[in-house]
C-alpha cells in the first residue's frame, strides 16, 4: 500500500493498531503517515476521523481491510460510516496476490444506504485474491 501510494505520488494517512506506534519503529510509523488506533476500547475513532477530514481539504486516509490476519465474518464498516460523515468518496485500492498486481479501483461515493453501497464495494472485490483468499471470500459473503 505505501509503495503504491510512493509510486502515486500521494501523501497518504494510514490507520493502524497502537502495538506497531511502539518503541523501537513508532516514529517511522507515524512518519510514514501513520495514526495509531486503540482498538482496546472505543475512542470514536469514526468522529475523529471525521473532524480530520473538517479540518483538512487535502486529506487522505487509508484504512486497511478487516480479515488480514485472522478469519472474519463480516467487514468491519467503520470505512464506510467516515467518509460517509465525512461526504467524501470511498477510493477502492487493492492488492491481488493471485495477479501480484495492485492498484486503485473506481470511486464510491456513500449513499447512506450502507446495504445497497456495500454490495458495489464487494462486488469489486469479488474477482481479487487477497493474501489469505479463504478469509476475504468470508467478509465478501456478508452481503449476500
Amino acid at each position: 500500500m505505501l509503495l503504491i501510494a510512493f509510486d502515486l505520488k500521494a501523501s497518504i494517512y494510514w490507520m493502524g493498531k497502537d502495538a506497531i506506534f511502539k518503541k523501537p519503529f513508532g516514529h517511522l510509523m507515524r512518519w510514514l503517515g501513520g495514526v495509531p488506533i486503540d482498538r482496546s476500547k472505543s475512542n470514536n475513532t469514526v468522529e475523529q476521523s471525521i473532524e480530520l477530514f473538517d479540518q483538512s481539504n487535502r486529506l487522505i486516509l487509508t484504512v486497511p481491510p478487516s480479515g488480514t490476519r485472522s478469519r472474519v465474518s463480516y467487514w468491519k464498516t467503520g470505512f464506510y460510516h467516515i467518509a460517509n460523515g465525512a461526504s467524501v468518496p470511498i477510493v477502492l485500492g487493492f492488492l491481488d496476490y493471485r495477479l501480484r498486481a495492485g492498484g486503485i479501483g473506481p470511486l464510491v461515493q456513500p449513499t447512506g444506504d450502507i446495504t445497497k453501497d456495500m454490495k458495489v464495494i464487494s462486488t469489486f472485490y469479488a474477482d481479487i485474491t487477497g493474501k489469505h483468499p479463504i478469509q476475504m471470500l468470508t467478509a465478501l459473503n456478508q452481503n449476500d
